[in-house]
């Protein structure tokens, strides 16, 4: 080693951390990691949160659920079930309320004038634009929801829920 070298390498100060300051950095990198899960959690859940409306409830909030997607549920209105290009239209009420519907893709095997539907989409203007049809009519459903289920039986396809 050179007498530079030497020089050089004994006069540099020692650069000791002050005390606490490691553990400062951990608290900080802490909060930060802390905040960015809890931003993502929070995020992450308001835009998976899919709102369950009735719909004489969802035309009544139209306006501010705008575009969002949330689910509805009514009675599908004999009479109005069409099939078209994409899928099929129909109407549903609940509460009454009309809601035409407009569905993108095949409706499930069960799905028929008269019974009760949840519908999963969003408003596209006046129509409640539709790529999820769920029909509940096992036993389950039925013991789950015993007040739904009372309000839809002995209903005619052409009357208003009681």
């Amino acid at each position: 080693m050179t007498e530079l070298q030497a020089a050089t390498s004994n006069d540099l100060p020692s650069e000791t951390p002050a005390p606490g300051a490691g553990r400062r950095r951990a608290w900080i990198a802490f909060a930060l990691i802390a905040v960015a899960l809890g931003f993502l959690v929070f995020r992450g859940l308001g835009d998976a949160a899919v709102y369950f409306l009735t719909a004489d409830e969802a035309v009544a909030q139209r306006e501010a659920l705008g575009d969002r997607r949330f689910r509805v549920e009514g009675l599908v209105v004999a009479g109005t079930v069409s099939r078209t290009d994409s899928g099929v239209s129909f109407r549903i009420r609940e509460g009454g309320a009309t809601v035409e519907v407009d569905h993108q893709g095949d409706p499930p095997e069960l799905f028929q004038p008269g019974i009760p539907v949840v519908l999963e989409g969003h408003w596209q203007g006046r129509r409640f634009a539709s790529d999820r049809i769920l029909v509940r009519h096992t036993e389950e459903y039925r013991a789950e929801n015993p007040e739904r289920v009372e309000r839809y039986e002995g209903v005619g396809a052409d009357t208003q829920p009681r």
